[in-house]
């Protein structure tokens, strides 16, 4: 589910003595000390925490690391709601543009690094392989309106690489979302065609649609096919 782990990223100016951390991922008390000890290694201090969205894998370490750093945690959801779309951010004297992005979470949203013209995506956009919209939570109107709004930005030149959540980066950012894009209306048509052959409920279209891929990751494919049937079912 999380390929290699979940990445943190830490942001920063070269020469600034403030840093900006996303993800801090797990509760893994050497994961943050060793976050904190490369940033105190550029001769810099974790300045601000914020998350790509609340899921544990990305966000359960964020205490111990403001306990560490002092630093605020800065999110959408989960008692936060501090981070709009549009919001600029001060990282290490370099700007990251909030971009919303829900769709894999209601709570998801990417940060556009004009320095780098990367786009952080969290897990709306991964290094390889294809994410979970991950329903009820998340929906696929919302999931597929946050793909075009990423192939809109690669499309103007804004964004080339993809700093994923999970996954090596992506160094080419277009390509990458014209393939998740062709993906979800694959998958669409696929769910389709399995209720058109008789599958009823969840599981059966999950063992005809997801029948090459390896059973440990039904679970969450599952997850994907509530999101498909929710979406098709309100437009019938």
């Amino acid at each position: 589910m999380t390929l290699d782990g979940t990445n943190t990223w830490v942001v920063m100016a070269p020469g600034s003595s403030s840093a900006l951390v996303i993800d801090p991922g797990e509760d893994d008390p050497a994961h943050q000390q060793r976050v904190v000890d490369h940033v105190a290694g550029l001769g810099a201090r974790v300045t601000r925490i914020v998350l790509t969205h609340g899921h544990l894998d990305h966000s359960e370490g964020a205490p111990r690391l403001a306990r560490l750093t002092g630093a605020p945690v800065q999110a959408v959801g989960g008692g936060h709601d501090d981070l709009g779309d549009g919001d600029v951010l001060d990282a290490g004297g370099v700007d990251l543009r909030v971009v919303a992005t829900p769709g894999h979470t209601s709570d998801s949203v990417s940060f556009a690094l004009s320095a780098d013209h990367a786009l952080l995506t969290g897990d709306t956009v991964l290094g390889r392989g294809t994410t979970v919209v991950a329903h009820p939570d998340g929906e696929l109107e919302a999931y597929l309106a946050s793909l075009e709004r990423i192939a809109a930005l690669t499309g103007g030149g804004e964004v080339t690489s993809i700093l994923p959540g999970h996954g090596p980066v992506v160094p080419d950012a277009a390509a990458m979302v014209d393939y998740y894009r062709v993906h979800r209306r694959e998958r669409l048509e696929q769910v389709r065609a399995a209720l058109a052959s008789g599958a009823k409920g969840v599981d059966e279209v999950v063992e005809i649609v997801y029948a090459d891929v390896d059973r440990s990751v039904w679970s969450a494919a599952a997850m994907s096919v509530r999101a498909q049937l929710a979406y098709l079912t309100a437009r019938s």
